[in-house]
């Protein structure tokens, strides 16, 4: 059986979170097919998501090749400190590649899919095999902006683009930057699919009501500020639930641990979500129809194309940043129920579709 490399950036986990969702789909094409998975991630990551589909022939394997955006926390980046540590890896790129080339080789790789880094995708080009990018952005946009503060940003963004234009093929997600780096490129639906609601089990498990309004805290981790946690508390006709490695250590918040329930499953259990913009808590929402109260995202140019796309498709409000660090939450969660509908409705499908096209890259093999 032909190997598939998948290679997934650790900023942030939506990346992983719809990689998994492709993942799932191959598997289902072709339970089989061998995939070595790459990624800063983890193997617990990977493992609680996709659990059983995974066989002896799969490998998950612990490695960067790149870093996204320093943060300080889910909302706030330090783009000085990225910098920095993005000199540091394109220093060492060619290196990487090389190695990671050999890779590819040792293990009989015939097709790399990457989401995003573009290391990977030059060794695939080293190596002779077709790589395959999935995302709605490239880093060397993202990047793009912050030229104007520091002219070494200019050496990054190259490196970026030069390693995206050896891509075979870019299987390009909603709400997408621009992405003129790849110089192959077919569009796809929503990649996120409705989870299955389990409220009356968790209702059970942690002794929530089942009749309050139920909010999911979509953060990796926040910086609250002094005495938020004791306002959260406060709002008692709400049950207020979030899933590891969040913490929230006294609050009177149910945190569900590592492999415990499947993200979209908690999804799909509660009422609303409070979560910063990010394409993946904004594909679940879609995808499960639940309303989002978010926060504003600084310094990162994808967050103007998900407000836009939050304003198409998604019941939406705004907390400016400086209300949820306080944990006031009160106005907002009271307002959310009198927003309006979306207008558009965004198809899916997306997951199934990017695996026919890989696995028709093999078979041309």
């Amino acid at each position: 059986m032909k190997v598939i490399a998948y290679y997934v950036t650790a900023h942030g986990y939506g990346h992983g979170v719809r990689s998994c969702d492709v993942i799932r789909a191959l598997k289902s094409l072709n339970p089989e097919r061998p995939i070595h998975i790459i990624s800063d991630l983890g193997e617990r990551f990977f493992r609680n998501r996709l659990g059983p589909i995974l066989g002896k022939q799969d490998v998950i394997r612990q490695a960067g090749f790149d870093l996204g955006m320093v943060q300080q926390d889910a909302i706030r980046t330090d783009v000085a400190q990225t910098l920095e540590r993005l000199l540091e890896l394109c220093s060492v790129g060619d290196r990487l590649s090389r190695e990671e080339s050999r890779y590819l080789r040792d293990n009989e790789v015939a097709a790399v899919v990457a989401d995003i880094p573009a290391i990977p995708i030059d060794a695939a080009a080293r190596a002779g095999i077709p790589a395959i990018a999935i995302a709605n952005f490239s880093w060397d946009w993202i990047y793009g902006p912050y030229r104007e503060r520091d002219e070494r940003w200019a050496n990054v963004i190259g490196y970026f683009r030069d390693g995206y234009a050896k891509a075979d093929l870019l299987l390009r997600l909603p709400f997408s930057g621009d992405m003129s780096s790849f110089r192959n490129i077919e569009d796809l639906p929503l990649l996120a699919s409705a989870g299955n609601p389990q409220r009356q089990e968790l209702a059970e498990r942690f002794g929530a009501d089942a009749s309050r309004p139920w909010v999911l805290l979509s953060f990796t981790s926040l910086n609250w500020e002094r005495g938020a946690l004791d306002r959260l508390s406060r709002l008692v006709e709400y049950e207020f639930f979030a899933l590891h490695p969040f913490e929230a250590s006294g609050a009177r918040i149910h945190c569900i641990g590592p492999g415990e329930h499947a993200f979209q499953d908690v999804l799909a259990s509660v009422d609303v979500v409070v979560s910063k913009p990010g394409f993946g808590i904004v594909s679940d929402c879609i995808a499960n129809r639940k309303p989002l109260i978010y926060a504003e995202r600084t310094d990162f140019s994808e967050y103007p194309i998900l407000l836009d796309g939050m304003n198409r498709y998604l019941r939406n409000l705004h907390i400016p940043s400086e209300r949820l660090y306080a944990g006031e939450l009160a106005k907002p969660l009271a307002e959310i129920g009198s927003r309006p509908e979306p207008a558009e409705v965004l198809g899916g499908g997306g997951a199934t579709i990017a695996a026919r096209r890989i696995e028709r890259y093999l078979e041309a093999r």
